[in-house]
């Protein structure tokens, strides 16, 4: 014969958990004493961005910064500013006078260079830490459409392989690598410390977001990426099952259309009349409103997988 606390537990699998249940009388038959379901704990694992370094891709405009003054204002301890545009300079000197500390280092080269990669990593491990956030943003469009044929000749053109592979490996290469150093110095470090295996006792050791995109569920025009962005989503499953060994969650926000240099590239008139009439939140997002969302994602270490921040797009086919 069953015990009441098998048919209990079963109860609880089936039906849910309610707190009539859970905080029975009778210490026996609790299945919280029993141990099969957790009393919370607010000193679980967390990542308080408090004193944390990060580094940033695509930090001198848009998302990028926007994600870099978040995270100063929640008390990071240092960004790096990661961009091809020198404007990256400008940005960590505006950081540097606002908050009257050194607390953002601008690097200005090509986020898909191994050599310049590495170079920032070992630059801001001596200069403040090894970091423990990292949010590569930096990304391109070279949007036409897949196939296109030319209305005299009725001739076909395919979108060229050389853009192809250049978006690809700007938006989904690149970004994959700027995670992986970071969860390769923080699993050396705690090698060097003689831990093993993350235990959920600890604090959480790093957050990786990388930033997918609507266009990750196919946008017309944009066959490189939206397949760049979307391989972010596969990427990122594997590296959260990987890189938790070592205390490192990662994640994928989504953004829709969002106020940035990117998206005003489209021309007004196309954002007006493509655009806001497919979004329920009749404006493009600010960039604040992402990186609001992302600090989210960092801090909160029970969210995992994607976050969809579309302001309710809702594209006509």
């Amino acid at each position: 014969m069953k015990s009441k606390l098998f048919h209990k537990f079963i109860f609880l699998r089936t039906y849910g958990t309610s707190s009539a249940w859970i905080g029975s009388a009778n210490p026996a038959l609790d299945v919280t004493a029993a141990g099969l379901i957790s009393t919370p704990d607010p000193k679980k694992p967390t990542m308080n961005i408090k004193d944390q370094v990060a580094v940033i891709t695509g930090a001198a405009g848009g998302i990028g910064r926007a994600v870099a003054k978040e995270l100063i204002d929640r008390g990071a301890r240092a960004i790096g500013l990661v961009d091809a545009s020198p404007k990256a300079l400008e940005v960590a000197d505006t950081f540097n006078r606002e908050y009257d500390r050194p607390v953002a280092k601008a690097y200005v080269g090509d986020t898909t260079d191994e050599a310049f990669r590495r170079m920032v990593f070992q630059d801001l491990r001596k200069t403040y830490k090894h970091p423990s956030i990292c949010v590569p943003a930096a990304a391109i469009t070279r949007d036409d459409l897949a196939v296109r044929v030319h209305k005299e000749t009725h001739k076909a053109t395919i979108y060229p392989v050389e853009l192809f592979r250049k978006v690809t490996e700007v938006n989904f290469i690149a970004p994959i690598y700027w995670a992986l150093e970071t969860v390769a110095g923080i699993a050396e470090d705690r090698s060097a410390a003689g831990l093993k295996r993350w235990t959920p006792t600890e604090d959480m050791q790093g957050v990786i977001i990388l930033i997918g995109s609507i266009a990750s569920s196919g946008n017309k025009g944009q066959i490189s990426y939206s397949s760049a962005k979307a391989g972010l989503e596969g990427a990122a499953a594997t590296l959260a099952m990987e890189a938790i060994y070592h205390g490192v969650r990662c994640g994928v926000i989504h953004p829709g259309f969002t106020d940035t240099p990117m998206v005003r590239a489209l021309g007004e008139d196309y954002v007006k009349t493509k655009v806001l009439p497919q979004t329920q939140l009749g404006r493009l997002i600010y960039p604040e409103e992402i990186a609001d969302a992302i600090c989210f994602m960092i801090g909160n270490p029970a969210v995992s997988g994607q976050l969809w921040a579309d302001a309710g797009w809702r594209p006509s086919v």
